[in-house]
């Protein structure tokens, strides 16, 4: 009895060694193959990380050549017209001098000097974005409040005959998570070209919470005007290629434009500018963390 139970036992040995060798070897092999397919795909996501950064960093270099070509022309000009200005006004003896010129030439001084200011805004806000991806700060704010700011800012530089209507499909107690900063820097940006465009009229500001079906902050700005819709669908690069967009005399006040496309696409979002029949809608749309839509309607 005793012998044969020895036997079994090493028969069952003979028969589950190999087997159990075999399983071993089988799973010593999927973590191997496991392992190597996570070193494959952890090398190409860094590869592609590296590349990003590789062409971001040319682009940049790129932007810095095409800009300091053009800025000094841009800075020279104002610059020179305010001295011409000036000298004017030191150079004539004050018998000879009318008032009236005085307050012509002083206009003149103050126009230059603002685009001075305009132009080094839009660098400040350039510089700000220089790295690629705009460091943001979110807080939640009531959306209605925030709107009415906005409004009563562009009152300001919006001509007499035009006036700003905010519209939405949101309660006055809906919350929204943003970047105030940034914010303020898209709407006034949008809102300044507007007032620069229309002429009469109403300017409508419209703000809801999607655009075909995804949720975020959505944001329109709708006037009768030229748009200049090529400053938001091209990239800074191809925009700052023009010698003239660098002018800050520009009506269209380019460069801020650009920049707040870079600001939409750092947010994951979109922006877009379409002018027909003399009809312009500037649309913008970003994710946003919003509560109380309808609370009270």
């Amino acid at each position: 009895m005793l012998g044969r139970f020895r036997i079994s036992l090493y028969l069952c040995k003979q028969i589950l060694l190999p087997a159990m060798d075999i399983v071993f070897l089988i799973i010593i092999l999927v973590l191997l193959i496991g392992f190597g397919l996570s070193i494959y795909f952890m090398y190409s996501h860094y590869e592609q990380r590296l590349e990003k950064e590789l062409n971001r960093a040319q682009k940049s270099e790129q932007l810095k050549s095409v800009f300091l070509d053009n800025v000094s022309h841009t800075l020279r000009t104002p610059l020179n017209a305010i001295l011409s200005y000036s000298k004017l006004l030191l150079d004539e003896h004050e018998d000879n001098i009318q008032p009236a010129q005085v307050k012509e030439l002083a206009t003149y001084i103050n126009k230059d000097t603002q685009q001075l200011l305009d132009y080094l805004k839009q660098l400040l806000d350039l510089s700000s974005l220089e790295g690629g991806m705009p460091s943001f700060t979110f807080i939640e704010v009531n959306l209605a409040e925030l709107m009415a700011s906005y409004r009563r800012e562009a009152m300001n530089f919006t001509k007499p005959e035009v006036s700003i209507r905010i519209r939405t499909t949101l309660s006055v107690h809906c919350k929204g998570t943003l970047d105030t900063n940034f914010m303020h820097q898209l709407m006034i940006t949008l809102l300044s070209n507007a007032a620069k465009e229309c002429t009469q009229g109403e300017i409508i500001l419209f703000y809801g919470d999607e655009i075909r079906n995804r949720k975020g902050i959505r944001v329109t700005i709708t006037y009768m005007g030229n748009g200049q819709s090529q400053l938001v669908r091209g990239d800074l690069f191809t925009f700052l290629q023009n010698q003239s967009s660098l002018s800050s005399g520009n009506e269209t006040n380019g460069m801020s434009l650009s920049t707040c496309k870079i600001i939409i696409d750092a947010l994951a979002g979109e922006m877009d500018v379409d002018t027909q029949n003399g009809k312009t809608t500037a649309t913008f749309w970003f994710p946003c963390k919003m509560r109380d839509r309808h609370k009270g309607i």
